[in-house]
Formats: C-alpha cells, sequence, structure tokens
C-alpha cells in the first residue's frame, strides 16, 4: 500500500480518524484529572564534610577520595535502613508511599536529595528527614565528618506531576495509530473485486465494457 493509497482510505474513514483519537484523549484526560492525585516534590541539598588530617595540603587524590565517598553517601541515602529511620522519625511505618530521588556529579561534594508524594507538608518533612537522618548513620558507618545542609526543603507550593498534557497526548496519537490500523487491516482483509482494473489484474483478461451505476 502507497502513502496515497492510505491517504485516501484515512479521508474515506474519516469520521473513525478523528473520533478515535479523540476518544481516547477525553477518557485519559477524564482519568488523568479526576482520579490521579497531584504529585509534590520537596528538594534539599547536602554538602559532605569529609575529615581531613591537619597541616596537610589537599592533593589530586584527597579529591577523588572525597568525591566517591559523596557517591557513597548518595547510596546510603537509598539503603533501607536510613529510609526505614527516617520513615520512623517522621512517625511512618514507611516511605512506600514517596519516591525518593538522589542526585551527585562526579565534581562536586553537593548531593541533592527529592522527595515526591501526595502531600506538600509530609514530603517536606521526609526530604529534610532523611537528611538528619543521613548524617547521623553516615558518621558511624563511613569516614565522614558531618553532613551540612546547604538548603532546607521547603514546603512546594505547586503539583509537580503527573505529567496530565503528556499522557493526553499519548493517547491521542495511541488512537490515531490504532484507527489507522482498524482502516488498514479491514482494507486488506476485504477480499471483493472493487474496480475493473482489480477485476482485469485478477483474471487476465481485458475488460472490454462498463455498466454505469445508475441512481
Amino acid at each position: 500500500m502507497t502513502l496515497l493509497e492510505l491517504f485516501g482510505l484515512m479521508r474515506k474513514h474519516l469520521g473513525l480518524v478523528i473520533a478515535l483519537p479523540v476518544i481516547f484523549a477525553l477518557a485519559t484526560a477524564a482519568y488523568s484529572f479526576l482520579v490521579m492525585a497531584d504529585q509534590y516534590t520537596a528538594s534539599t541539598s547536602l554538602y559532605v564534610l569529609t575529615k581531613s588530617q591537619s597541616n596537610e595540603s589537599i592533593t589530586n587524590t584527597d579529591l577523588t577520595a572525597s568525591q566517591m565517598l559523596t557517591n557513597d553517601v548518595a547510596t546510603l541515602i537509598k539503603s533501607s535502613r536510613v529510609q526505614q529511620s527516617a520513615a520512623e522519625a517522621v512517625g511512618l511505618d514507611s516511605l512506600s508511599g514517596y519516591t525518593v530521588n538522589v542526585d551527585s556529579t562526579t565534581t562536586t561534594r553537593v548531593i541533592t536529595v527529592k522527595v515526591t508524594g501526595t502531600s506538600p507538608e509530609n514530603v517536606a518533612v521526609v526530604a529534610n528527614q532523611l537528611a538528619k537522618t543521613v548524617d547521623s548513620i553516615a558518621q558511624q558507618v563511613m569516614d565522614v565528618q558531618s553532613i551540612n545542609v546547604i538548603d532546607e526543603a521547603p514546603v512546594p507550593s505547586r503539583p509537580s506531576g503527573p505529567p496530565r498534557l503528556m499522557y493526553i497526548a499519548v493517547a491521542f496519537l495511541a488512537g490515531l495509530f490504532i484507527a489507522i490500523a482498524i482502516i488498514v487491516i479491514a482494507d486488506m482483509a476485504n477480499t471483493r473485486v472493487r474496480s475493473a482494473e482489480e477485476a482485469a489484474e485478477l483474471t487476465g483478461l481485458t475488460v472490454i465494457g462498463r455498466i454505469p451505476v445508475i441512481k
């Protein structure tokens, strides 16, 4: 099937091509706005302060070790020990209802912790408690002097998700794809002879006359 033939089929079944994507988009919009809860994200920044020896200059090896230690602290924040301790400190059984993301680069000792959940107040409390918990635990299990909070997590004023417009756009495109697939499959399944050219091709005979349609 050529692209021109596909456009011809779409024009012939224009109602289906328009209706199905619109239905998909409206259904997704109704679900995302009426059923899906708003998500809020609180962010806090931490600085890893490592133990240093006095009267000694800092070498490249020391910097590399500090950066590796920072990555270890970032991994520690994701551990079940830190998250469970933080949950208990704020009166929760666990952090299963929250999404915790930790960002750290290889060039700094700054760690960013982002907590996402449905309550703006709770995500800020959990993010700040994670910073306090990882400070105490890191001093116990790692060669870390302290983990200082650069910016405490404020209570978010606006939702950070879900990306409803993206969901609606994807649903619209999915409906369009399904509509085109239905049209193409239906056309391929239709084995009727619909033109003189098809009859000549199937029989190998020459068309010598046509009977016009009288309306």
